[in-house]
């Protein structure tokens, strides 16, 4: 009887590891198979706007409702902003080169500074003359390393407008189409004169040894366009007095170009943050089956933070809960790369006087974390500090533009990110039986652009 009493812990305790084991192997495959969706191709970076961005919108969505999370946008699980007006090429927006009719929008695209006006003429290469269309070559511009490309061709623009020109079409630049498009969104100082930039392909044509004279004709026009983003909330009601906030931004930055070639490169995205959409979801699934009950909670993924924080400014504004209800909103931005070298850094313990305690009593020995006691960073924790709650910012420390073009999900350190979902739950569960968390402020960084913590760090 002896030997059974004293062999009884030992079989609850191998049981309990096993247990364990199993759930963290199931939390990791699941992390595995979200990053891997939501990095992948066919989502195309999920930009803003973008059908990549609503595909992945869609994926959050059902994985919300699988979890069992009650819909908490503005219809069902989705909560729609603007997150910028913008313009594209409208279909009055025409150019032809002999008998050769351009299509907008990708063999020629009107420059964002561009009148809207006509101009046509014969035109020769490498004569520019007064009362005729200019065609410039970008190869041979005398280029300013000080000036992007835009404000470059804004002032050839200018120049050649106080020159006489009616129009000036740009020729052999580097740039691929999908970034000039993306200069629409810009509003600079508009020309008397309209300017166009043409494709490789129209180049070629304009820049051909045989070349004699073109007959152009070109019309600019634009379109308005509103560009929109999608939050996705999901909520754990527990009839509780307080409400913790758990987010995630799921956008990524779409396609750009290759640093060293006018090749366009697609940004995956794995890291920054479909790490941190993943966690969230596992977060939100562990809650829903777990024991605290004394907070309702709010699963948000939100959209529109590349762009400056769009969507947590919306919902912190536009709040489908009562704010003044929360007791703490927690984010977690780049927190697939975990290395312990650098370690897991925090943001934001300084905007409660209850988190240090919290944490210290939440982390393990085994995950280096460095502290940081802003509210404010480059993440959309900043939204909800403004609204005097308390946040924590999870971040693993990696600069995102040193991975954009190589961020992909088999770069993931996914035990380490379970590290981070675990700690995040542990958090959550230190504080259930807490009263609500005051407010304090806290020091702003001298610049909140950049995606790596500021202020002063403690090393635990």
């Amino acid at each position: 009887m002896k030997k059974i009493t004293w062999l009884l812990p030992l079989v609850l305790t191998t049981m309990y590891v096993n247990a364990q084991k199993k759930n963290d192997r199931k939390t990791i495959g699941n992390l595995q198979l979200h990053i891997t969706y939501l990095s992948s191709d066919k989502l195309e970076g999920r930009r803003t706007g973008a059908p990549g961005e609503q595909l992945a919108a869609a994926y959050i969505s059902t994985q919300m409702q699988q979890i069992g999370l009650s819909p908490k946008g503005d219809d069902g699980f989705v909560q729609t902003f603007i997150v910028k007006e913008s313009r594209e090429p409208a279909t009055a927006c025409t150019m032809t080169i002999n008998e050769d009719h351009l299509l907008a929008g990708s063999q020629f695209i009107p420059l964002p500074f561009s009148a809207v006006k006509s101009a046509k003429g014969e035109v020769i290469p490498n004569v520019n003359e007064p009362d005729n269309i200019w065609l410039i070559n970008a190869k041979e511009m005398d280029t300013d390393t000080h000036k992007s490309m835009l404000e470059q061709y804004l002032q050839q623009t200018q120049v050649a407008a106080k020159s006489g020109a009616t129009g000036v079409i740009f020729y052999n630049g580097k740039e691929a189409p999908a970034a000039v498009l993306q200069w629409l969104e810009q509003n600079p100082p508009a020309t008397s004169i309209p300017a166009v930039w043409v494709n490789n392909d129209v180049s070629k044509k304009l820049s051909a040894d045989d070349a004699n004279g073109f007959q152009i004709n070109m019309q600019v026009a634009f379109k308005p366009i509103k560009r929109t983003g999608t939050n996705v909330i999901g909520y754990i009601d527990n009839k509780a007095p307080k409400t913790i906030i758990i987010g995630a931004h799921y956008d990524h930055l779409g396609f750009g170009e290759d640093k060293n070639s006018t090749a366009k490169v697609l940004y995956h995205g794995a890291d920054d943050n479909a790490s941190g959409t993943a966690a969230l979801l596992e977060i939100a699934r562990m809650l829903k089956a777990s024991h605290l009950h004394n907070n309702n909670f709010v699963i948000i993924a939100f959209s529109g933070k590349q762009q400056g924080l769009y969507g947590s400014k919306y919902f912190a504004s536009h709040s489908t809960v009562d704010l003044t209800q929360v007791n703490y909103m927690i984010n977690l931005d780049h927190i697939g790369r975990l290395d312990q070298a650098y370690g897991l850094q925090i943001g934001g313990i300084g905007t409660s006087p209850g988190w240090a305690a919290i944490i210290q009593q939440a982390a393990t020995k085994e995950t280096h974390l460095v502290y940081d006691s802003s509210g404010v960073g480059p993440s959309d924790h900043t939204s909800f500090y403004r609204k005097n709650i308390p946040v924590l910012y999870f971040f693993t420390g990696i600069d995102s533009d040193s991975l954009q073009s190589d961020d992909s999900a088999d770069k993931i350190n996914y035990e380490g990110t379970l590290s981070v979902v675990k700690l995040v739950y542990d958090i959550v569960d230190k504080t259930n039986e807490m009263n609500k968390l005051a407010f304090t402020s806290t020091r702003e960084p001298l610049n909140t652009g950049s995606t790596t913590l500021s202020g002063k760090m403690m090393n635990k």
